[in-house]
């Protein structure tokens, strides 16, 4: 009977014990395509950056940061760029960051799950994708033409406000999910309301989630042309903005103009490339700035 009882035992520990080393290849085989798929995208990122640099370091320097450009943009600076690009996007978190964060605790902490509501927020997921050829359409048939601002840094901004609005929105839903649910019930435990709940411990919680998701937000709107291209941008500027309703250089769109619009190839397209690093150091910067606040967070919540 014993002898019986063992051999039971091992005909019924085969079969596991395949399937779990079968399950064991499967994860290193899972886990090998997901780090060849990590070290692609370093190579090309690392590709493009060596590629821009090269390219466009030799042009560098202190006046071409600082000056205004010269010549038909042959010669001198980018400053007006570099200022104008600040303008938009400036002016694109002011109109969407307390839009987003509101809307975000609404939908949070306010909103129940009704049909209307999963449709909202799968509305504002796909509106994330959509082209940002489309957001400059959209800015200038409502606010250059409906509204009447014009080519301005107020149309570019509102424009440039409403592509970057879903992102702002879903990072501060999901900061807003990450706090506990007892973080709101010691605050009804000591009698305080629900909006006090929000403004005094949930939104301070969470402040990490959002200043991440508002620092993404701006290097998408620095670093985008479509959406400035019919509402904000002009190819030259011999002074600088002096209101919201002037028209502004900005570095997405003066890489543009100089590579395709440009009539002396040889002296702007060294000025293209510089530029073009000066944007991508500009736009790396503020996604580094996210990931070390979002590092420092997590390592809060651990502590």
């Amino acid at each position: 009977m014993e002898i019986q009882a063992m051999e039971l035992s091992q005909t019924v520990s085969k079969p596991s014990h395949v399937h779990a080393q079968r399950r064991r290849l499967v994860q290193r085989v899972g886990i090998s395509i997901l780090f060849l798929s990590l070290l692609v995208a370093i190579f090309f990122l690392f590709l493009i950056v060596i590629f821009i640099a090269i390219r466009g370091a030799g042009v560098i320097n202190w006046e071409f940061l600082t000056a205004m450009p010269r010549k038909s943009m042959t010669e001198g600076g980018i400053f007006p760029a570099i200022l104008g690009t600040f303008y938009l996007a400036l002016g694109a978190v002011i109109c969407a960051l307390p839009i987003g964060i509101l809307s975000a605790i609404y939908l949070n902490e306010y909103a129940g799950d009704s049909l209307v509501l999963r449709i909202i927020k799968m509305g504002i997921n796909n509106l994330a994708g959509v082209p940002s050829i489309v957001f400059g359409l959209f800015g200038l048939a409502i606010f250059v033409k409906f509204f009447g601002f014009g080519v301005s840094i107020l149309s570019g901004s509102l424009t440039l406000a409403i592509m970057i609005l879903p992102v702002i929105i879903s990072t501060t839903v999901e900061a807003l999910k990450s706090i506990p649910d007892s973080f709101r019930e010691a605050g009804y435990g000591v009698g305080a309301t629900k909006w006090q709940i929000i403004k005094g411990i949930i939104l301070p919680a969470a402040l990490p989630g959002i200043l991440t998701g508002t620092i993404l937000g701006i290097g998408r709107a620095a670093g985008e042309t479509a959406p400035i291209l019919f509402t904000a941008a002009t190819f030259f500027s011999r002074r600088l903005p002096h209101s919201v309703m002037d028209e502004v250089l900005a570095l997405p769109y003066h890489i543009y103009a100089l590579m395709t619009e440009g009539t002396h190839p040889a002296q702007q397209v060294p000025i293209a490339y510089g530029t073009a690093l000066v944007l991508l150091i500009l736009v790396l910067g503020l996604d580094l700035i996210a990931i070390v606040i979002r590092t420092r967070a997590r390592r809060r919540k651990l502590w």
